[in-house]
């Protein structure tokens, strides 16, 4: 990223690490999140105006637990150490961090003891305010030139700061919603503190990549591999406006799409955009090969093996192409490395971060690599991709494959397209698409009796989805009220045969859980 104004935030392993780069660049400033252990080398080179220490599940106590790189406190920019972070700042600068205290988690009250620059605009001294905490040990003596700012009642240095310095440490969370003021606090860190400027913005982001793609093709092809959803299609579009018709994008109908996405895709691209389009269907491939598949995971492993063996086939058959472009995102590039060995370890299984096989020999273009879901949206409304694109429910590469629990067959999926569009229409009816973060129907391994009508029946369960988040890292089960959902559930028994019984499911995901269909 060429932006100079950039926020460095070194990952401990916390379960809301994303959430802080989330606040930064919602108060206008680039951030990246990169592992604690970085050299001192990359650190310099990456030139920061400021640094953020996260959160982690460690112990400071521990022999071997993790320390900031040294240079942190030597490069001479403001350091924002967060709970973890803020007892490794203690703990390398002269103070002690003890255990065996009483523990915090969840919602406290800060009380403001003194004015600071971190505080200025936000909260008033002599004050209390709601905070969410989540530690077990606690600082117990702070480093020379600190001071306390405020105390909680499980942690008497919950704030403290050297001004002179610009070092502050909050034992608090302020990235959370749960401490409804701490995105204001975050914003005078980067704006106040570290002097950025709010350039952050989607055109800003969509004049850069696109200078930088065209730097980085020359007169070179490339190929994209479309999937329907949001990240390939905004990636298309953004190389299309760079580089014209040295791009050429590729769409494989598996057969494991929602209804009439096929058709969406190749009339867009074809129709709308004019870009070259080759529409593979390869969909009976597909079902061959998931005959019998009732394992998940193998279902996932199957249908990527064979989309790369589709893809790799109509992409050599394209002339003098040396590079692959993806729609990779930053949170699976966060994911995808093993900062700490705590929740980001596990890599999503349905993504191909770090690009295809290297027989296909091809350079990678990953143009959304430093965009969260919602920075993607925004940046397909200002290509102006319509918003029946921007706006779709996520969609996993396996697609139905994975929302047919059990073996596969044409039968199972014809049903589930049908509840899927039934369910996902009476939501639009309601006004409520825009609202949920994603909503799908999954087709149950399990048959039932019922009576309908004079007669009995012997069909299957259908259990219905949906979920609130912002960015996918975390979601809660939207709570639909019992009039929508037996709506929903008459039109499904009525127009959808070989369903007798609906079913909502009230899961949610929390802080941590990577994989989310």
């Amino acid at each position: 990223m060429s932006e100079q104004e950039k926020i460095l935030i070194l990952d401990f392993g916390s379960q809301v690490t994303q959430l802080i780069a989330r606040r930064v660049r919602e108060a206008g400033v680039y951030c990246e999140i990169h592992p604690y252990n970085r050299s001192d080398d990359d650190i310099r080179a990456y030139n920061p105006k400021g640094i953020i220490l996260s959160g982690g599940p460690a112990s400071t106590l521990e022999t071997g637990s993790p320390r900031a790189p040294k240079i942190v406190w030597e490069l001479g920019v403001p350091v924002l150490g967060i709970c973890y972070g803020q007892q490794t700042m203690c703990m390398q600068l002269g103070g002690s961090v003890e255990g065996g205290h009483t523990r915090e988690f969840g919602k406290s009250q800060l009380e403001i003891k003194r004015k600071s620059a971190l505080l200025e605009g936000v909260w008033e001294t002599g004050s209390k305010y709601q905070v969410w905490m989540s530690h077990g040990d606690r600082v117990t003596k702070i480093p020379e030139g600190f001071d306390i700012v405020a105390t909680s009642e499980g942690a008497p240095y919950a704030f403290i700061a050297n001004e002179q310095k610009k070092f502050y440490g909050v034992q608090f969370h302020p990235e959370v919603v749960h401490t409804p003021d701490g995105a204001k606090v975050l914003g005078n860190f980067v704006h106040k503190i570290c002097g950025c400027a709010s350039g952050w913005s989607m055109k800003a982001f969509r004049a850069t990549e696109i200078e930088r793609i065209r730097r980085q093709v020359g007169a070179g092809k490339v190929i994209c591999g479309l999937s329907g959803g949001v990240d390939s299609a905004v990636a298309a579009l953004l190389i299309h406006e760079a580089i014209g018709d040295q791009l050429t994008c590729i769409f494989v109908d598996t057969g494991l799409m929602r209804a009439g996405e096929a058709e969406q895709v190749v009339t867009l691209f074809r129709s709308h955009y004019n870009i070259p389009l080759v529409a593979i269907d390869a969909s009976e491939k597909f079902l061959t090969a998931l005959a019998g598949v009732t394992d998940p995971e193998k279902k996932r492993k199957t249908i990527g093996k064979l989309f790369i063996d589709v893809f790799d086939t109509e992409a050599g058959k394209i002339k003098d192409v040396g590079f692959l472009a993806q729609g990779t995102l930053y949170p699976d590039v966060i994911e995808s490395v093993s900062f700490t060995g705590g929740p980001s370890v596990t890599i999503k299984s349905h993504h191909n971060v770090g690009g295809l096989p290297e027989r296909m020999n091809l350079k990678l273009i990953e143009p959304l690599r430093e965009l969260f879901k919602d920075e993607v949206r925004a940046l397909g409304r200002e290509l102006g991709l319509p918003e029946v694109f921007v706006g779709r429910h996520p969609f996993p590469g396996p697609g139905l494959a994975i929302r047919v629990l059990g073996d596969i067959t044409p039968e199972k999926l014809e049903v589930l397209r049908k509840a899927d569009t039934i369910y996902l229409e009476e939501i639009r009816k309601a006004g409520l698409y825009d609202k949920i973060w994603q909503a799908f129907a999954v087709l149950l391994p399990v048959r039932t009796v019922g009576v309908m009508g004079d007669g009995r029946s012997y069909d299957n369960v259908l259990a219905l989805r949906a979920v609130t988040s912002v960015d996918g890292m975390t979601a809660e089960s939207y709570p639909f009220e019992h009039a929508f959902l037996a709506g929903v559930a008459t039109r499904l028994i009525n127009e959808v045969r070989g369903i007798n019984r609906v079913t909502y499911d009230m899961t949610s995901k929390p802080p941590g859980t990577i994989e989310w269909e």
